[in-house]
């Protein structure tokens, strides 16, 4: 029998009590705490990890969620989410650092476009993000591709936009659906939802988007950007420092130490490998099984993570003579950025919580199940609003996972999948002022405000869009 001060039997006893606070109530404590994070990091420029903290508190005293026990559970969402996400969080952060440094990102995009030219450009820049983009985080991803995009732009003699929109939608669509990044795995967390399911509808659903967002979509716009940035431009000169691009390599020697192609796509495709594995052995097989069992091992994502990392340290460290104190150094520079990403993470989780323990999940849950409202709609849609306000895409994928966390216990494991990708494809709608993603873009490809809304924005609304779509068709045969 669970002890009654228990953290567990707390958190429960002060769910049911504030359940029994009236619905306007609850409505108004979850409008004024959202207001409160979104007034915090776009008025006030408070960092994400105390707003969420504070629209927590908001949250506990306007429902009148006991005090003591609205921080226990807040903290039991921290340490839930922390501990269920952060680990894969790092350890994607190391992979992702050791194909930068070895450069094999840039092998694998030298490569790809080195290959095509003319019509098929778009097509290879939108394949090369995706692939480079699976264990990278967007932002990374932005500052290594981006170079490279005005290098194959001013080589083949096309507008930027042409192969610069395909790339960034493969970025994109990566960092919003498919785990194992932040905004993903924070969703099959709190919905708790199975990885190996939501990795397969993602790159189902990712692959279709990419290519509408990106090459189709990127014919369109065109020409709304600049045609090039030449190679004296200061903004060139500054991005090809920032990535660390080499026009001329330094010495044969150092080419001679990029990791292969092969070697690479190998590398970074072997944890999704593995998770796939499991999500198939799971559906064709039984526990007891030899191969079931072995499989359901290897494709737990924190296994499949860390034996990607080992493998990650040898192809792309010992192995191209970077030597331990090289991978070393490697591995200890990629966990400290993290660390500001882990915290909004975790303080997500836990403003999640305040949410569910609170009564307002369950609320809403009902209120959409007596308007026969579609549970992939709700998340779809609280997540864009969240978007919009915030600007943030990981805080509008915890908040909009919280608010539909209750209706999610009724749901089969394949719809759990596609509601963590609807939640995910909400919060990149329409990116604008308010988005560090938005002013990246600006600045790197020399557009005006309203270049980039006619450009950056609408993609990422395409994306929003197209998400929602084919998961919506998606559930209608799984």
């Amino acid at each position: 029998m669970v002890p009654s001060n228990a953290p567990g039997s707390i958190v429960l006893a002060a769910a049911q009590g504030a359940a029994t606070a009236g619905p306007g109530r609850l409505i108004l404590a979850t409008v004024l705490a959202i207001a409160a994070v979104v007034v915090l990091i776009t008025w006030a420029k408070i960092n994400p990890f105390l707003a969420l903290m504070l629209g927590s508190a908001v949250l506990a005293i306007v429902s009148g969620f006991n005090t003591g026990d609205a921080v226990t559970s807040f903290a039991k969402g921290v340490g839930d989410t922390f501990g269920s996400v952060g680990i894969l969080v790092a350890l994607g952060a190391i992979v992702g650092k050791l194909l930068i440094d070895s450069g094999g990102a840039a092998q694998v995009v030298d490569r790809i476009v080195s290959r095509v030219s003319g019509g098929a450009l778009p097509w290879a820049m939108a394949g090369a993000a995706a692939l480079v983009g699976l264990p990278m985080f967007f932002e990374i991803g932005v500052v290594l591709l981006i170079p490279i995009v005005l290098m194959v732009a001013r080589r083949a003699r096309v507008p930027i936009l042409l192969v610069g929109i395909p790339a960034l939608a493969g970025l994109s669509v990566l960092h919003g659906m498919v785990p194992p990044h932040p905004g993903p795995l924070v969703a099959i967390s709190a919905l708790k939802a199975d990885l190996g399911l939501t990795l397969a509808f993602g790159l189902i659903c990712a692959i279709p988007t990419v290519i509408i967002a990106g090459p189709l979509f990127g014919r369109v716009v065109a020409n709304v950007g600049p045609r090039e940035i030449t190679p004296d431009s200061p903004m060139f000169a500054e991005l090809q420092a920032a990535a660390g691009v080499r026009e001329a390599p330094g010495t044969e020697e150092r080419l001679r130490r990029t990791p292969g192609f092969w070697v690479t796509v190998g590398t970074v495709l072997l944890p999704v490998v593995l998770m796939l594995a499991r999500a198939v052995a799971e559906i064709v097989s039984a526990k007891g099984n030899p191969v079931h069992d072995v499989l359901f091992v290897l494709g737990t994502p924190v296994v499949a993570l860390l034996l990607g990392t080992l493998v990650a340290m040898f192809t792309m460290g010992y192995s191209v003579g970077a030597g331990r104190g090289g991978v070393a150094d490697t591995i200890n520079a990629s966990l400290p950025p993290m660390a500001g990403t882990l915290l909004i993470i975790a303080a997500g989780g836990g403003f999640k919580q305040t949410l569910v323990d609170s009564g307002v999940g369950n609320l809403i849950g009902s209120w959409a199940s007596a308007a026969h409202l579609s549970v992939l709609l709700l998340g779809w849609g609280v997540a864009v609003l969240i978007r919009l306000a915030t600007g943030s895409a990981t805080v509008a994928t915890i908040t909009a996972a919280g608010i539909v966390a209750p209706l999610a216990a009724e749901l089969s494991p394949a719809h759990l999948a596609l509601l963590v990708i609807a939640v995910g494809s909400g919060s990149l709608f329409f990116s604008h002022v308010n988005d560090v993603g938005f002013w990246m873009v600006k600045q790197y490809f020399g557009m005006t405000v309203k270049q980039t809304i006619l450009s950056w924005s609408l993609m990422e609304t395409v994306i929003s869009v197209c998400g929602l779509i084919f998961a919506l068709l998606l559930s209608l045969v799984v």
